[in-house]
């Protein structure tokens, strides 16, 4: 059971750091559908940058290798604090993101009619409740 949730779950961060890493190199591909939108459907809520963009993609490759590391796959000696509590930190994060900001992203999202947010309700919410799901289930179980 371990094992195949930190082999979805790396699978899972794998792909959105290489999904991040392709649109700071300048591919565009699904970049419209991931940025939240204003009420308008035109004005963008942020303006990600290459170098915010690069640190995203590493971040999700780091949470890959932790995952990889928690789940005994490679071992390597990592701070007390990240072995005990990486995966949780993880796991908060992607619930808040989750549950969202009440307005335009997360389950609780009150702007619903933009590209963004029906692919925020279709995709990308309910791959951070499983991204939280996963990373609890291990942590739990490791």
């Amino acid at each position: 059971m371990i094992l195949l949730a930190g082999i979805a779950l790396v699978l899972i961060f794998l792909s959105l750091s290489f999904i991040h890493f392709y649109w700071a190199l300048g591919g565009n591909w699904g970049a419209a559908a991931a940025i939240p939108i204003k009420d308008d459907n035109t004005t963008k809520m942020i303006e990600p940058s290459i170098f915010s963009t690069l640190i995203v993609a590493l971040i999700l490759l780091a949470f890959g290798l932790l995952v990889v590391l928690k789940t005994g796959a490679f071992t390597f000696n990592l701070p007390s604090w990240l072995s005990n509590y990486g995966l949780w930190i993880i796991a908060i994060i992607f619930s808040i993101r989750t549950v969202g900001d009440f307005k335009y992203v997360g389950c609780f999202k009150t702007v619903k009619t933009t590209t963004f947010s029906r692919y925020d309700s279709l995709i990308f919410t309910p791959l951070c409740a499983a991204i939280t799901i996963l990373t609890a289930l291990i942590e739990i179980l490791t």
